[in-house]
């Protein structure tokens, strides 16, 4: 029998890596079919349930109503009665960069599956049961952290895409440094530098072949800093991905680009901006082409806000960034609003509830140091519904609409055949949408996810 001091290092870094596996998979607990009862249930798509019971059994949602003991004990599913709590689906991040941002610092040097890993316990502990990691990830790793996520059952979803930019450009200076130094450690490609039709048609059919289900492009030219991709290149892209059944969803920054890419066929926009250029023939187009819009405010509001001390998010930060998230010169306990940009965005919230256009939640979460995941995705439901939206509906954005959009068809409802991927919570998120926070329970594919031992898991 091998002995401790027999390993080289090696070796002992491989056998603690599975030790620390082994502790972090007692954070769930095994049993996957449960009886809710009485809980009022928050559907996903914008209906509600005033009381009512739901059986899971091995992890799937296989009936809802009334009157389901029986069922429950032929399938000994464990009752749970949730009388004066809220159930709903886990919620959807459709727009993130995982890897880069760790416990305590950001940058290349984080990326790897163990840090992708603890980014995806920290969504789970905020309720989420799926992310996009929008076309920051090399293909191998996403691919392998996704068969890990496969057989641990325990995290949420992830989902990445395929990055597509003019040559060495797309996401801002500072990410362009350290996705160019993780693909120069991987031997992966994470961006693929586009300078003609041709070459997006092949790479789009490149990154079919490898099995990739999304294309992320960039049209943006970064204040002037960039080359913006062209209308040429990006109809090429998103042609050669329609016909491959991929996914295209854009990165830019002026509703003036919205038109035509819609016309071209784009799916998405993760960067929708819905001031006063969105215009309500704008809305109509994209509702008409079936096309969603994140709004992505969080990005530039939490950046100003002082959020080092939220009980919400202290646990999951070091000493060192709670003081660099904490009152400072950029950062203020209560930033001082624009009134004339949100009357903009008011407005604009409005003529998107009246087009019926698909709103998605997504935070960017990661792509800029100090700007946590989950947290943040609470953040931005706040933010929706300051800006007039309501709280069902900011909700059916997180939950209904980001799985319809992100092809997740067994998520993001309550309703039977769905997995049980769900979010139970102690007030009304419809009375009060910060009650998102008050967090009871969180099961990804019906498994219970120990909250506690996340937490304690984190550096305080």
């Amino acid at each position: 029998m091998n002995s401790l001091f027999s390993f080289t290092p090696k070796q002992l870094l491989s056998q603690f890596g599975c030790l620390i596996l082994l502790l972090l998979s007692f954070a769930t607990t095994a049993q996957t079919s449960w009886l809710f009862q009485n809980a009022a249930v928050i559907v996903g798509d914008g209906e509600q349930l005033d009381s009512a019971d739901v059986l899971v059994v091995d992890g799937q949602i296989v009936a809802i109503g009334a009157s389901l003991e029986q069922a429950a004990a032929a399938n000994s599913a464990t009752v749970i009665d949730l009388s004066g709590k809220w159930l709903m689906p886990a919620l959807i991040d459709g727009h993130a960069h995982l890897g880069y941002q760790s416990r305590s610092s950001w940058g290349a040097d984080n990326y790897g599956l163990a840090n992708l890993e603890d980014n995806l316990r920290q969504y789970a502990y905020y309720g989420f049961g799926a992310v996009f990691s929008a076309g920051s990830d090399p293909v191998g790793l996403g691919q392998e952290l996704q068969q890990s996520i496969a057989v641990q059952q325990d995290l949420p979803e992830f989902l990445f895409a395929a990055g597509m930019a003019p040559p060495g450009q797309g996401p801002n200076n500072q990410f362009l440094v350290h996705t160019s130094q993780v693909e120069a450690e991987t031997g992966m490609t994470i961006l693929s530098g586009l300078e003609n039709p041709e070459q997006a048609r092949r790479a789009v059919a490149e990154a079919a072949e490898k099995g990739v289900k999304f294309i992320k492009i960039w049209v943006d030219d970064r204040g002037g800093s960039q080359l913006k991709l062209s209308p040429a290149i990006y109809r090429a892209v998103i042609e050669q991905a329609r016909s491959l059944d991929l996914k295209v969803f854009v990165h830019q920054q002026t509703a003036r680009d919205m038109s035509d890419l819609i016309d071209a066929g784009v799916h998405g926009f993760l960067h929708g901006r819905i001031g006063a250029e969105f215009t309500s023939a704008l809305a109509q187009q994209g509702k008409g082409a079936d096309v969603f819009v994140i709004p992505n405010l969080g990005l530039g509001e939490l950046r100003r806000e002082a959020i080092g001390d939220d009980p919400f998010l202290r646990s999951f930060l070091s000493v060192e960034l709670r003081e660099q998230l904490g009152v400072s010169a950029n950062r203020s306990a209560v930033p001082e609003r624009d009134e004339r940009v949100e009357t903009e965005l008011r407005a604009g919230f409005e003529r998107i509830e009246e087009a019926n256009l698909d709103l998605v939640l997504g935070t960017d979460a990661g792509a800029v140091p100090g700007h946590p995941f989950g947290y943040t995705g609470h953040r931005e439901l706040e933010i929706f519904v300051s800006l007039g939206m309501t709280p069902m509906t900011a909700l059916v954005t997180a939950t209904g609409n980001a799985a319809k959009h992100l092809k997740l068809d067994d998520l993001g409802l309550v309703a039977v055949g769905k997995r049980a991927s769900l979010l139970v919570l102690d007030a009304n998120p419809l009375t009060d949408i910060r009650n998102t926070r008050a967090i009871h329970a969180v099961y990804l594919n019906g498994r219970l996810i120990d909250r506690d031992a996340i937490a304690a898991s984190l550096p305080n």
